[in-house]
């Protein structure tokens, strides 16, 4: 009867944390699918450093804070194998370059070489809103998603390809709304977004340290913005 009681109790808590994830996750979809359905409304900064923490990063911290009661280190955000992160998010970084290009060229039809002689000022920027895009999602989907799946089902893979999946989804609003994609170049995109969740979800697995798959998001997205 003991043990019935301590089980029953187990399964109870992995629910009400499994109804976190997936209810973030439905929030954050519904919202970011009804602003992505009236594109270019807000300025590329504007929606990076305001819009996407409002929505994306304050119902995270509410939830691990104020319901789990945990601290932000449960996110990733620690000083923990920070060093090794750092090899992680560098060194599949700069495969993801190339991923990265491959996404652009899908997104544009063409690379524009000539961003190569872009100002200090756009060079600059485009690496500032891309730490700023990767800092939100990143925290969301590999901090909060995958950490919170694998350490329910305790199956890295499977929480892996779920929240990597999500990651992918989660795109499909601008794919759809914002971006004009044919069926056949929008299932090539989702699926190289795809990837890039697996490869982060990776490296996070492997150091628990944030900051690894800030630096691949960074990596793979900003040949995205700074070719355009």
């Amino acid at each position: 009867m003991v043990f019935r009681k301590i089980f029953n109790r187990f399964l109870h808590k992995e629910e009400l944390s499994l109804k976190h994830v997936f209810g973030l996750f439905s929030f954050i979809f519904v919202i970011w699918a009804v602003y992505r359905y009236f594109p270019g409304i807000l300025p590329s900064w504007v929606e990076e450093l305001i819009l996407k923490p409002i929505v994306w990063l304050v119902p995270t911290f509410f939830i691990v804070r104020e319901v789990e009661r945990q601290p932000f280190s449960s996110l990733g955000w620690t000083t923990k194998n920070l060093f090794s992160s750092l090899y992680w998010g560098i060194g599949l970084g700069m495969v993801f370059v190339l991923e990265g290009l491959i996404t652009n060229i899908i997104k544009y039809s063409s690379l524009n070489l000539g961003a190569f002689q872009a100002s200090p000022q756009t060079f600059f920027g485009a690496l500032f809103l891309s730490f700023a895009t990767a800092i939100s999602e990143e925290t969301v989907f590999r901090g909060y998603i995958f950490n919170r799946l694998l350490k329910i089902w305790k199956n890295e893979w499977l929480a892996n390809f779920v929240s990597s999946a999500l990651f992918s989804f989660i795109h499909l609003p601008i794919a759809v709304f914002g971006l004009g994609y044919t069926p056949q170049a929008m299932l090539v995109y989702l699926f190289l977004v795809l990837v890039y969740g697996v490869g982060a979800a990776f490296v996070f697995a492997r150091t628990e340290n944030i900051a690894s798959s800030i630096l691949l998001h960074v990596f793979w997205s900003w040949p995205v913005i700074l070719f355009k």
